[in-house]
């Protein structure tokens, strides 16, 4: 067996699932999940046209660079919504989600021979970074999230020494759990520390078409590449976006997203993926062509989800810490704790289990200790991925569960 397996952690829900074994459930309320960040809003019915369409794509092998029509859609895609160009022949990619891309990725940059090969993430985290850089043979490091700077990663806990030894950078903006968007200005600092020690950033953008205010006070969140257009930075270098349909189309089944960026990488991922065997199907090819030349489901898709924040958070706020996110689909809230202590997520997600049968995941599972801290303990995510009324009972069982959980004696 690889010895390397040895060194990936349980992922959180497994760890979830061993943490609430023996948990009761009240049998008289309907289990509520805001557990996972599974999308549950309909699929839109052009992308289901589109796959009965194209069952005919199934009898022929298809190539790992994928169709001319559906990288062109792709390359089209981030000129409208970034002002961004990319040459869809050589810089860009279609792939079988983020989850599989960000993994590949770190087994084509990482060079696991040179001495102390580092892959820096932001810490809370989605866990495939790290189990991609462990797995590729490198060491982690974690920069935390800051709550007093809207959760932005403190990219400067990384000390000099370990920026020399770093070949990857994952960033992940809009932030899961956090919601976070990183602004030009912490792009700039990356982009100047990888010309400086040559790593490549990943940037991990999956929920960036989920977002909740237009004009002045917001709009769409800032990606990768368009950082580094304004940066003058148009060849990308040292840098990849990566990107799904699941969240933005509501269709994780599908498995459909693409890379793009630096054209160098572009070369090199190509030739990994071809002897990875990681081809989309044509089938799912034509389903994504149309699906990322469509903008209305996109917008009706959004504006779900702005109702549903908008009534949720402040039926929360009148018991948890917790804010509108900038984007995404995860609140982020801090637990109430003892005397000004911090919450203890899991025996709070806990007895939210086991009294009111709603599922939130312990903010701690999705972080680890670094600079002395977790800085995920004592808060929970919520996903509010079901429909506006599901979501609304769930907060009302959480606001009835903290008020009980407060007035109970120390």
């Amino acid at each position: 067996m690889n010895p390397l397996l040895a060194r990936l952690h349980p992922y959180p829900f497994e760890r979830w699932r061993e943490l609430t074994a023996g948990v009761a459930h009240r049998g008289d309320l309907t289990p509520i999940s805001l557990g996972i960040g599974e999308p549950r809003h309909p699929t839109p019915t052009l992308v289901e046209q589109a796959i009965t369409g194209s069952l005919k794509g199934l009898s022929v092998y298809p190539p790992t660079l994928g169709e001319p029509r559906l990288r062109e859609a792709c390359a089209a895609w981030l000129a409208q919504r970034y002002g961004v160009r990319v040459d869809p022949a050589t810089q860009l990619l279609p792939v079988n989600g983020t989850r599989e891309a960000l993994f590949a990725l770190a087994q084509v940059v990482i060079d696991p021979t040179r001495d102390g090969a580092t892959v820096v993430c932001p810490n809370p985290f989605y866990q495939i970074y790290e189990g991609a850089a462990l797995l590729a043979g490198a060491r982690t490091a974690f920069a935390n999230s800051d709550p007093a700077r809207n959760f932005a990663v403190n990219w400067s806990q990384i000390d000099a020494a370990t920026w020399g030894r770093t070949q990857l950078v994952y960033v992940c903006s809009p932030g899961n759990p956090t919601g976070a968007v990183m602004p030009l200005a912490e792009w700039r600092t990356l982009f100047e520390l990888s010309d400086r020690h040559g790593f490549v950033i990943a940037s991990d953008e999956c929920y960036s078409e989920i977002y909740f205010r237009d004009g002045a006070d917001g709009g769409p969140p800032l990606g990768g590449l368009q950082a580094a257009h304004a940066l003058g930075r148009d060849d990308y270098r040292n840098l990849v976006m990566l990107t799904s349909l699941s969240k933005r189309s509501n269709v994780p089944g599908m498995r459909s997203g693409f890379v793009a960026g630096d054209a160098r990488i572009m070369k090199a991922f190509l030739l990994y993926r071809t002897y990875h065997g990681s081809a989309m199907s044509p089938v799912v090819q034509a389903a994504s062509a149309a699906a990322w030349q469509d903008e209305a489901h996109v917008v009706a898709n959004r504006a779900l989800y702005r109702e549903k924040f908008s009534r949720v958070t402040p039926l929360l706020q009148q018991v948890l810490d917790v804010k509108l996110p900038d984007a995404g689909f995860y609140l982020w809230a801090a637990v109430p704790g003892r005397d000004n202590e911090v919450g203890d997520d899991i025996a709070y997600a806990r007895g939210l289990l086991a009294q009111y049968n709603v599922t939130v995941l312990p903010g701690s599972l999705l972080a680890r200790e670094a600079h002395g801290i977790n800085p995920g303990r004592g808060r929970i995510r919520m996903a509010l991925v079901a429909d506006t009324a599901e979501c609304l009972e769930a907060a009302q069982r959480i606001v009835h569960y903290t008020r009980r959980h407060q007035a109970e004696p120390a």
